[in-house]
């Protein structure tokens, strides 16, 4: 169901984007390929065997929002670089310049590291034997599908995550693994089942006594509550695995499993997560108090749910522990 979901989540994201871009095509937004007008001053004094020549920008009011059908006035004054080759002169905007709609967007499409903006100039004109100012016009690469762009962009970017991720798992998966075969062999999870089995029967009343998935599971709960969320992966995977050794159907999921993904999503956090550390560093100690309440509130609204949910007529029916498998006759 989840597959069907995320895929009519993805074509409408599509069809959205797709009707976007053709409505900014219909309506020209970008004016591609039309020249604007605009005054280039030269405070440093211009050479046209200067390769790079500082100036001042100056687009006219009425002129740009006219061209671009826009209200916003732009700033009289930006500063830029005239860059002269013998293919021709390009205009570059000071990098981080504060620019207006749509030239903001046009800068962030095609410029490699969305800094500056850069257009091709025609002819400067100057006026009589005025070198210091010159008029011109400059044209800008055309800019269409942005909104495509910027989904195949984000698919791209978390497809680049999601690897990373998981390649970064396989270490933790390796490492726990290997020290619950080790706490396995030697006893240790069946103790650590019997010392904690009071407590979780409770919420897991469906697992027979003494099984190994009561001791994964309790170290699935407590690596959450400790921040330690790449090692409480792989103990939830296990426990998991033990879960459906247990379960009579291959495609329900029983009461048991449903509490433990409960619990293991609104997991109380008695130290804030590794992830989080790094990136607030001592400030992380504001927000202590703030973690564990919300935690916790979220912690017995998750096993309330998943408790009351199990009762009722409808999801019991579908109970693998309760529905019998029917005979054919």
């Amino acid at each position: 169901m989840l597959n069907y979901i995320w895929a009519g989540l993805i074509i409408l994201s599509l069809v959205f984007a797709l009707s976007h871009d053709i409505r900014d095509l219909s309506r020209d937004t970008y004016r591609n390929g039309e020249a604007l007008s605009i005054r280039l001053d030269f405070h440093e004094g211009y050479s046209a065997d200067q390769r790079r020549v500082p100036v001042q920008v100056h687009l006219p009011p009425a002129e740009f929002m006219s061209l671009y059908g826009v209200d916003t006035r732009p700033d009289s004054i930006y500063g830029g670089v005239l860059v002269q080759t013998a293919e021709g002169s390009q205009l570059q905007f000071a990098q981080g310049a504060s620019l207006p709609e749509p030239l903001a967007t046009i800068r962030t499409e095609t410029s490699a590291d969305d800094e500056d903006l850069r257009g091709n100039i025609s002819t400067l004109i100057f006026a009589g034997n005025n070198t210091s100012s010159a008029t011109t016009s400059i044209t800008f690469e055309p800019v269409r599908f942005i909104k495509l762009n910027a989904i195949s962009s984000a698919a791209l970017a978390f497809a680049e995550t999601a690897v990373t991720l998981a390649l970064g798992l396989i270490g933790a998966l390796a490492l726990w693994m290997g020290l619950l075969a080790i706490a396995e062999a030697s006893g240790m999870l069946l103790s650590i089942v019997r010392f904690t089995q009071p407590v979780v029967r409770r919420l897991f009343p469906e697992i027979p006594k003494d099984h190994p998935a009561l001791g994964l599971i309790v170290l699935n709960l407590t690596a959450n509550m400790l921040g330690l969320g790449n090692a409480a992966t792989p103990l939830g995977l296990k426990a998991m695995e033990e879960l459906q050794k247990l379960n009579p159907t291959e495609d329900t999921a029983t009461n048991s499993m449903v509490m433990l993904l409960a619990i293991n999503t609104a997991s109380v956090q008695l130290v804030p997560p590794v992830l989080l550390v790094a990136i607030m560093g001592l400030q992380i100690n504001e927000l202590m108090v703030s973690i564990i309440l919300v935690t916790f509130l979220g912690t017995a609204v998750a096993i309330a749910s998943a408790k009351l949910l199990g009762r009722l007529k409808r999801y019991r029916a579908d109970d693998p522990g309760i529905k019998q498998p029917q005979t054919e006759g």
